[in-house]
């Protein structure tokens, strides 16, 4: 597998789609939105079904955001989801952030939320982003980190699920515990530690309905996706495996004293 490519673990099932279009820019930008003017040109990558793009959108009413996304398919939804909001001021397209089309110096912001895990070079990706970020602008990305997940109560189902889902997503090319990484692939990339601002945040699902909602998607993922196919195809896991890790998630989201925090890992980098 060359460096700079890498296959994209989740795939766009429904059942990613549906965690994928609850992302807004309150639940997984807000690191950046202080930082945003209504003038900004934005470069969203990874756009997935638009949900995040069309918040900025709407914040930079006077500028323009450019989605850029490697499956063309889920651009089709985004492009639909942006119609749906009225927002006039966004173009999509397809892009791999390993090499952009866009002259240096573009854009005020490039921004990439869950991206950098799935990529196979995630400096690569940094490299570019700079580039096309013209002097002054900013650089943000935000990405999970899978080994630091926490829940309650204990399961050996859930901690095998984890075991199942890093040795796919590594084997995909990527890297799942991405969150702790983020600010030393910046620094590899060029950027000087004092422009890169690290901080994070986190998902919590415990309320009813947020814990089921959650679990219940990634019953389905663990049967159903793309991440099912590639767990069965590469040898990782069996048939009964994968029905064992829906039946974990299951289980979890069934009980009452159910908790589950996802950390993220998020970073500012001034350009």
């Amino acid at each position: 597998m060359a460096k700079d490519t890498a296959t994209y673990t989740h795939g766009h099932h429904e059942s990613v789609l549906r965690s994928h279009t609850w992302r807004t820019a309150e639940n997984s930008a807000a690191y950046l939105l202080p930082e945003l003017r209504t003038d900004h040109e934005i470069l969203d990558i990874g756009c997935g079904p638009g949900t995040i793009t069309a918040d900025l959108a709407a914040i930079v009413t006077e500028g323009h955001v450019t989605a850029v996304d490697r499956a063309e398919g889920v651009l089709v939804k985004a492009a639909e989801h942006a119609a749906a909001r009225g927002a006039g001021n966004i173009d999509f397209e397809v892009a791999d952030v390993h090499g952009l089309r866009f002259a240096d110096d573009t854009f005020d912001v490039a921004h990439a939320h869950q991206v950098l895990q799935h990529v196979g070079d995630p400096v690569q990706a940094l490299r570019e982003m700079r580039r096309v970020t013209r002097p002054g602008g900013l650089v943000a990305v935000r990405d999970s980190d899978y080994g630091a997940f926490t829940w309650y109560p204990a399961s050996r189902g859930l901690s095998d699920w984890l075991d199942l889902y890093e040795r796919v997503a590594r084997a995909n090319g990527g890297e799942p515990d991405a969150g702790r990484r983020l600010k030393s692939w910046a620094l590899e990339a060029g950027f000087e530690e004092e422009a890169v601002e690290a901080s994070s945040s986190t998902w919590t699902f415990a309320a009813p309905d947020d814990r089921r909602w959650w679990g219940g998607l990634w019953a389905d993922r663990a049967l159903h996706s793309a991440f099912a196919e590639q767990a069965a195809a590469g040898d990782h896991a069996t048939r009964e495996q994968l029905e064992a890790a829906a039946e974990a998630w299951k289980d979890w989201s069934g009980r009452p004293d159910a908790w589950l925090m996802i950390p993220h890992g998020q970073l500012l980098c001034r350009v």
